[in-house]
Parts: structure tokens; C-alpha cells; sequence
């Protein structure tokens, strides 16, 4: 039934595309329309997929002058092709080409917030890369820095946020374990903070959620002789995290984030003022938890972060049954 509709729309759309009363400037803009409705949709690969199809579409119709609109038309298909599944690196490297064909175009003529979104983009499409060795991280913290120029903290405080996120995630990417580690670990802490200064649980719950669980990640995993402080802090965001993330609403953010506290709760003693008194409720607890986000994962059909968890949940089984032998 879906592929059923989704050919007949393209066959509409590019009917539409062949409409001889319409100027070929005007046929380009309906195609890239449709292209973006496409994408609103839920993002099947199909549905993505056939977004290229239409902007390429678009693209071959649109006048050699029109220098504006065939940028733009280049900047939608690059978060279209960023967001279609693979194996390989092909599609984020055409994205990538997308955006270095149309920032410059943006820069020249197009608005300053077009520009901004294309810059952040196309770090994204860097960081993804440099993952597999085929881009450089500090390249993708420029293109950030770049977009912050427009995307502040004054006028766009969700773009600024996403953005202090994207920062924070590079700086934690980068390889190394010396000094300058430590000091990219509390530049990414400061990211996240900066951007938690700029949204709100009410305003902008996503974001909000989003960088609360992150900042407990890069607070759990710190190179610190502050581990247990730390990791109170760690908790203190992932249950700022939870107030939006439900099980109800966001059942596999809501997973993620639970175990993220699971494994925070494993290394952090039931007293912090005593540590040597052990920490067999936060064990405990850790145990629900990766056993509700395993089954969550499951449910969805997500079989990797289920294994992923099954290893941990295992060993910690074992850890509480020998407890409870010896007590």
C-alpha cells in the first residue's frame, strides 16, 4: 500500500515536472517541494530515496542562472541523502559534494540562516565521515563554528543547542588519551552546559533530553579523580533526560538512557560518603534497568543494542548471585 502511493506521487511529481505552461524555474521549485514532503514523512528508505529522485530531478531541470535555487536544491538533497541507510560511506560523501557545491552559493546570495543550517549539516556529514576515516573531526568542528556565527544563542536557541551537542560529541571523538584528551573532555562538558543554558524542559524538550543524557555520558566516561562526583552529576542528568524521555513516549530514547544510568549506577557506591561499603542497591537497580532497555530493544526489532546490553546484564547477574551466596 505504501509503495503503492509513494509511486504514484512520484509519477504525479514528475508529470508535474513535464507541465509545458509552467517555466522551467517553476517546475524545478514544485519538484523540490514535493521532495521536501517526502522527507517530512515518516523516513523510510523508500521515501528517501525517492526524495533524490525528485532533487535530481529537480536539478536537471532547473536553468544553469538560476545559481540560487540549484544551491538550495543541492543543500535539501544533501540532508536527504545524509539520512539514507547504508553500509558504506557513497551517500555521505555525495552529501558532503552537495554542500561544497552550495555553501559557497548560499554565502553569495542566499540568507544567512540557509547558509547556517547548510554549514551544520555538512559537519555532520564530516563527523560521520572522519568515523570512517574518510574526513577530518577538526574540519567538522569548523563547519560548527562557522553556523554558530548565525545560529547564537540569542536568536536560535535549538539550533545553538544542537549544535554545543555536535561540538561536544566531536571533541569526545577525537582519538588520544594525554593531556590534551582532558581538556577536550571539559570543552565537551562545557558544550553541553552551554547549550543547557539555552533551552528549557518546557520550550525545547527534545534538546533538552537530548543534552542531559549526552552531558551524563561525557560526565560518566571523564579521565577524573572526581569519579564518584562525577557520576552523581551523571545521574542528576540522565533523570533530568527521563522527564521527557518515557517509555510511553520515546520508548528507544527512554532505553538508551536507562541504560547509560545502569551502567553509571555500577561504578558508583551506595554511600558516596563511605565507599567502602559497597554499592549492591545500585547493582540492583543497574539490573532493572538493563533488563528493561534489553527488552525494549527487542521489542523493536533493534537486536544490536540488545546484545550490546546482554554481555553486561550477564556479567552483573552473576556479580548479584555471588553476593547473595555470600551473605
Amino acid at each position: 500500500m505504501i509503495a503503492d502511493r509513494l509511486a504514484s506521487e512520484l509519477s504525479a511529481a514528475l508529470a508535474a515536472a513535464e507541465d509545458d505552461t509552467a517555466t522551467p524555474r517553476e517546475r524545478a521549485e514544485m519538484l523540490m517541494e514535493i521532495a521536501i514532503g517526502l522527507q517530512q514523512r515518516p523516513k523510510t528508505p523508500e521515501h528517501i530515496a525517492g526524495a533524490i529522485a525528485l532533487y535530481d530531478r529537480a536539478i536537471g531541470v532547473c536553468p544553469e542562472e538560476e545559481r540560487l535555487l540549484r544551491a538550495r536544491i543541492a543543500a535539501r538533497r544533501g540532508t536527504a541523502l545524509q539520512a539514507m541507510p547504508e553500509d558504506g560511506t557513497a551517500s555521505l560523501e555525495a552529501a558532503r559534494r552537495d554542500y561544497d557545491e552550495a555553501i559557497p552559493v548560499l554565502a553569495e546570495l542566499g540568507r544567512a540562516e540557509e547558509l547556517a543550517e547548510a554549514e551544520m549539516n555538512l559537519g555532520l556529514a564530516l563527523q560521520y565521515l572522519a568515523g570512517a576515516g574518510r574526513a577530518r573531526l577538526t574540519d567538522a568542528i569548523a563547519a560548527y563554528q562557522r553556523a554558530l556565527r548565525t545560529f547564537d544563542r540569542a536568536r536560535h536557541p535549538a539550533e545553538f543547542a544542537i549544535l554545543q551537542n555536535n561540538l561536544a560529541t566531536a571533541f569526545l571523538s577525537m582519538p588520544g588519551v594525554d593531556e590534551k584528551a582532558k581538556i577536550r573532555e571539559a570543552l565537551a562538558v562545557q558544550a553541553f552546559e552551554e547549550g543547557l543554558r539555552v533551552v528549557n524542559l518546557i520550550d525545547h524538550p527534545s534538546e533538552y533530553a537530548m543534552l542531559q543524557n549526552n552531558l551524563g555520558n561525557a560526565l560518566q566516561y571523564a579521565s577524573s579523580s572526581h569519579a564518584v562526583e562525577n557520576n552523581l552529576r551523571a545521574i542528576d542528568a540522565y533523570d533530568e533526560a527521563l522527564k521527557v524521555r518515557t517509555g510511553e513516549t520515546m520508548p528507544l530514547e527512554y532505553a538508551n538512557t536507562i541504560a547509560n544510568k545502569a551502567n553509571c549506577l555500577m561504578n558508583l557506591p551506595d554511600d558516596p560518603a563511605d565507599p567502602q561499603s559497597g554499592n549492591l542497591a545500585n547493582l540492583t537497580c543497574a539490573r532493572r534497568y538493563l533488563e528493561e532497555a534489553g527488552a525494549i530493544f527487542e521489542a523493536h526489532g533493534d537486536r544490536a543494542k540488545a546484545a550490546i546490553i546482554a554481555e553486561p546484564l550477564a556479567e552483573l547477574r552473576r556479580e548479584l548471585a555471588a553476593a547473595q551466596d555470600a551473605r
